[in-house]
Formats: structure tokens, C-alpha cells, sequence
């Protein structure tokens, strides 16, 4: 049996990872890999009527529930929502976290984005690329003798530059998973962002009514399963490509360690 790949995939808020890599997450999971999701932040800001303790608590317990839903492990840290900066000292906690893991695979938000929390959580993460590997930077915690693979999750914004993805997972089948994930973060998904969004009152009460609702939370992956048919096509060939109805994409990072087409399908789940 093949070593489990340990993956570290850093947010910026509790519900960030699930969005960005929840299907992913769960076939790493069903694959035996060793997954831990960190939110930087406590989430204790992003709500319409709870703040602080009460919201940073409830945020907390969402993200342990939706972590396992996905079969990973997860972490939120103390900062405070709508506050974080790439200081040293947050630098430093990202550099111990992935020297604790052991990672292999750094999943990291691009830093051109609309919320300063995801601009500054990665550029904490990049910052922290190459310092896993240098032994008197956090002397405490071990350094790495080799430095990991650094991957951006998507989005679509475009300037200063787009996403170029290199690796394409087709989530069709972990879907349902992800799904399942996304309606523990009921502060957000039921709550916060349909308020911020001026769509509130389209939100069912019912439970059974609002996992339907939720599937529109997949649109961006089928999006990206359309999107990108060919690089689909390079990982599973070109009928499993066009049978893909969802996918979340990544693209590696300069800043950490170049792979080659077999490290990334090792470190990938794309069987």
C-alpha cells in the first residue's frame, strides 16, 4: 500500500476550504491521505445579527462537523475575522503548522482577490514556502529537509493575471460529500452570504428543502468541469473527461517544490 500524501489546506475563514476543495478533500480522504484544513481566522465577523465569541464558537463547531463530513481533520485558529495581516507572527504559525503535518501538498488561496482576509492568507502561506526548509526560522518545530507543493485553489478573477490550472480533479462522484459539508456551514450558506447577497428570503426553512437549494453552490464546479474538458482530459483521458460533470482545479505554485507528471498524480487523487 502507497504512503498516504499529507495535505495542508489553508483559508482564510472557516467555510473557505470546503468551498474551494471539499471534493477533493473527501477523495483524498476515501483514498487513505492525511488531510487537515486550517482557517486562519475565527470567523467572528461574518455574520448579519452574531459577532464575536458567540459566532467565532458556533463557526468552530460548523467547520469540525463539515470537516467531518469530508473524512479530514480541522483547525481553526484565533485571528479575528476582517482583521487578518501577513505578519510575522501568523507567518510563523503557518510555517509550524506545515512542519507539524509533514506536508507534502500546501493548498493556498492566490493572493488577487475581494476580501483582504484571502489576499493576506496567501501571502502568509507563500511567505512561508520556502522557510519550512530553513532550520533557524521557528527553530522550535523541525524544519522540512524538502520543501512541499504549494497549489492555488480557484476563483475567477482575472487581473493582474488569471488562474492557469495544471491539475483538473473531477469531484462528480464526491459531490453529494461536498454538498453535505457546505450545509454544516449553516451561518453562512443559509445565513450570511444569501444576506449579504440580497437573497435571504429565497433560503427554505426546511432542512430537506435546503439541501436542494444548496446545489447552486456547485455551479462554479460544473463550470470548471466545462471549462477545462482538455486538462480533465490529460488526467483521465477523454471519456471520463466529457462524463465529468464537476471538477475543482489547481494551479502549482512557483514559490514551493516544481513536481513532475507522476508527483502530481501521486499527490492528487486522480485515480
Amino acid at each position: 500500500m502507497a504512503e498516504p500524501v499529507r495535505v495542508v489546506v489553508f483559508g482564510a475563514h472557516p467555510d473557505d476550504d470546503d468551498i474551494k476543495a471539499g471534493g477533493t478533500a473527501a477523495a483524498w480522504a476515501e483514498r487513505g491521505d492525511e488531510v487537515l484544513f486550517v482557517s486562519l481566522t475565527n470567523g467572528d465577523a461574518g455574520h448579519q445579527s452574531l459577532a464575536g465569541g458567540e459566532l467565532a464558537r458556533r463557526r468552530r463547531a460548523e467547520a469540525q462537523d463539515a470537516a467531518a463530513e469530508l473524512g479530514v481533520r480541522c483547525r481553526v485558529l484565533e485571528h479575528s475575522d476582517g482583521g487578518l495581516v501577513p505578519s510575522l507572527e501568523l507567518r510563523t504559525e503557518v510555517i509550524r503548522i506545515i512542519r507539524e503535518v509533514g506536508a507534502e501538498l500546501v493548498l493556498l488561496p492566490r493572493p488577487w482577490d475581494y476580501h483582504p482576509d484571502h489576499r493576506a492568507a496567501a501571502q502568509a502561506v507563500q511567505d512561508a514556502a520556502y522557510m519550512v526548509t530553513v532550520p533557524n526560522v521557528a527553530p522550535l518545530t523541525a524544519h522540512l529537509g524538502r520543501n512541499p507543493v504549494f497549489a492555488y485553489v480557484a476563483d475567477e478573477f482575472t487581473r493582474p493575471c488569471p488562474l492557469v490550472p495544471d491539475v483538473a480533479v473531477d469531484t462528480t462522484f464526491r459531490a453529494e460529500r461536498k454538498l453535505r459539508a457546505l450545509h454544516r456551514h449553516a451561518s453562512q450558506v443559509y445565513e450570511w452570504l444569501p444576506y449579504n447577497s440580497g437573497t435571504l428570503p429565497a433560503v427554505p426553512a426546511a432542512e430537506a428543502e435546503r439541501l436542494v437549494w444548496l446545489r447552486h453552490w456547485l455551479r462554479a464546479d460544473a463550470a470548471r468541469a466545462e471549462r477545462h474538458r482538455d486538462l480533465l482530459a490529460r488526467w483521465y483521458g477523454p471519456e471520463r473527461a466529457e462524463a465529468a460533470r464537476y471538477a475543482e482545479v489547481f494551479e502549482i505554485c512557483e514559490l514551493g517544490r516544481r513536481p513532475d507528471e507522476g508527483e502530481l498524480r501521486r499527490l492528487f487523487p486522480l485515480g
